[in-house]
């Protein structure tokens, strides 16, 4: 997949918190120095420190430590750690072969008119993992309709089986629940004697509690101008898998069970009729609502519907902005602490954020059943959002926590970009001149005034215009009913887009001259940026399984 000459290990990102060029592989140093740097009290992060500075900061430290009547060893050590890693002149390496991949890279061939290609890229990280726990899902055709497909990304925890389960059985739930809406979601025979055995497990008592849940979701039926049968269609088919998780299956402990992270993506064509629709609903929201940037855009080429669940996230790419379309649910989210402990769970004093119950991070997921007590906090309720997609939309990434636990949305992005424009300058000098192409940096600048813009964040979040956020629904033992709003999530920054670097339309010379078709080399560059992002993790310091999928878009 890698052209020739290929000269990747010169590609840089703009670090999103000091602004500089930072190489994939020197990241992990990068941000620990900050993380010293903010913890010694440093009012600026690029500060240039020599020991005698280093030495005077611990001491004032630890001097207004020790006046605090109950004085914390675990802050002093903290405080020790960062004083000593400073200390240490040692430098990151000035270059670093990137760690090779397990799984290389593959691309699907999907048959849809807003997908140019698709890949996915997968490493077991066996320096800190035994085992891979990740699994995807894409289904072209979904529900025997065309140009619409089903994506999705499991994020296995303690064992594989539940993400396996989930694999396999979720579409399937989902399809269902559409199906019952929209009469052009079919499914097949083999399909339905599948759906059919489930009967047992979601039985009368069962769907009576969902008619009660419908009914309270929504007195409409229609779903003209509107996706809230999507996201109802989401949270049912959520909700019915983790009660088909409850049954243990394959599962070897009597109290650990299995449990995944999930973020899944419904993709479709919107048809002219529907279009019109969703554009007379974005005039009217106009007037009383600020705009978003994801929907003013939109003239119904196409949309997204994302379901998520604990730390497995959707990113979109729109005009060289990212736009993260999911939530985080973990003990980092304030909101999810403050369900988990006024439901009666506990979460511990674990770095850095703390445990549910001592055990899980997520603070929502599918499975984890053998506990008790910790299902009564680890709860299947997904985030869901619907967002249209035109032409200016260049890439949607999903990847699993392994990714994100290393790198923000900006600097994914940021190597997104940059990979993806290094491929095609890569492959254009080979096939034209023989030549290497020179060493390339990402270029687009941050400012202050982009990092502080939340306007953008808000808008998408507050769900403006054809944005159409549901709220979480929670279908309790109890048969009590109640809703709550999103949790909040820690807002992305915005990066500012520059033409110069960036263009709309990235287009290959070598394509339009037929020596590699246009199909060939977008497939190609997929699969070449998936295993760089991998990579990147890897040289990052991510001790999690990787997995990304990535989906080049019209707008690329």
């Amino acid at each position: 997949i890698a052209p020739e000459n290929d000269d990747s290990k010169h590609i840089s990102i703009l670090c999103s918190i000091c602004q500089q060029k930072i190489y994939p592989y020197h990241l992990l140093y990068h941000k620990m120095t900050h993380k010293a740097l903010t913890l010694l009290g440093f009012e600026s992060l690029q500060t240039q420190t020599d020991n005698k500075t280093l030495l005077a900061k611990r001491q004032k430290l630890i001097s207004k430590l020790t006046k605090i009547p109950k004085c914390s060893e675990t802050h002093r050590q903290k405080i020790d750690n960062s004083f000593e890693f400073l200390m240490d002149s040692h430098a990151p390496a000035s270059h670093c072969d990137l760690a090779s991949i397990s799984n290389p890279s593959t691309f699907k061939k999907i048959n849809n008119s807003l997908i140019k290609a698709l890949a996915i890229c997968q490493d077991k990280n066996s320096t800190w993992q035994g085992d891979m726990e990740d699994r995807f899902i894409v289904l072209d055709n979904y529900g025997n309709r065309s140009d619409t497909c089903f994506l999705g990304l499991l994020d296995g925890s303690h064992g594989a089986t539940a993400a396996e389960t989930v694999a396999a059985e979720l579409p399937l739930l989902f399809l269902d629940q559409l199906a019952q809406t929209d009469s052009s979601y079919k499914t097949t025979k083999d399909e339905q004697q599948i759906l059919d055995s489930f009967a047992t497990v979601i039985n009368a008592d069962y769907r009576e509690k969902e008619k009660i849940f419908s009914d309270r979701l929504s007195n409409d039926n229609t779903k003209t101008n509107t996706y809230e049968w999507i996201h109802k269609a989401y949270a049912l088919s959520f909700w019915r898998m983790d009660r088909l998780l409850r049954l243990g299956r394959n599962e070897v402990s009597k109290v650990r069970w299995s449990g995944c992270s999930a973020v899944t993506c419904l993709v479709e064509r919107v048809d002219s009729e529907e279009a019109d629709g969703t554009k007379e609903e974005e005039e009217k929201h106009c007037e009383t609502t600020t705009h978003s940037p994801l929907a003013r855009t939109a003239r119904g080429a196409g949309l997204l519907h994302i379901a998520n669940i604990g730390n497995a996230h959707a990113v979109l790419c729109k005009n060289g902005k990212s736009h993260c379309l999911s939530k985080e649910h973990s003990t980092s989210n304030v909101s999810e602490r403050k369900r988990v402990l006024r439901g009666g769970g506990h979460i511990s004093t674990n770095e850095p954020d703390g445990l549910v119950e001592g055990y899980l991070r997520t603070t929502r997921a599918l499975g984890h059943h053998g506990d008790p007590v910790l299902k009564r906090s680890v709860i299947p309720v997904p985030h869901t959002l619907s967002v249209p997609i035109d032409d200016t939309c260049q890439f949607l990434i999903l990847a699993s926590n392994g990714l994100w636990e290393v790198l923000d949305y900006n600097e994914v992005l940021a190597l997104t970009l940059t990979t993806f424009t290094h491929y095609l300058r890569t492959c254009e000098c080979v096939q034209q001149k023989g030549t290497s192409p020179p060493k390339y940096h990402y270029a687009m600048p941050l400012t202050e005034d982009n990092l502080n813009d939340s306007k953008t964040i808000k808008d998408l979040h507050n769900g403006t215009e054809s944005l159409h956020s549901n709220k979480d629904i929670f279908l309790t033992d109890s048969e009590e009913l109640r809703t709550v709003s999103p949790v909040d999530s820690k807002a992305s920054p915005q990066f500012e887009e520059e033409t110069k670097t960036y263009p709309s339309n990235c287009k290959s010379e070598t394509a339009e001259k037929g020596r590699v078709t246009s199909e060939t080399l977008y497939d190609n560059a997929a699969s070449y940026v998936s295993e760089q992002l991998v990579q990147a993790a890897l040289a990052a310091g991510s001790r999690d399984n990787i997995t990304v999928l990535i989906v080049l878009l019209n707008g690329c």
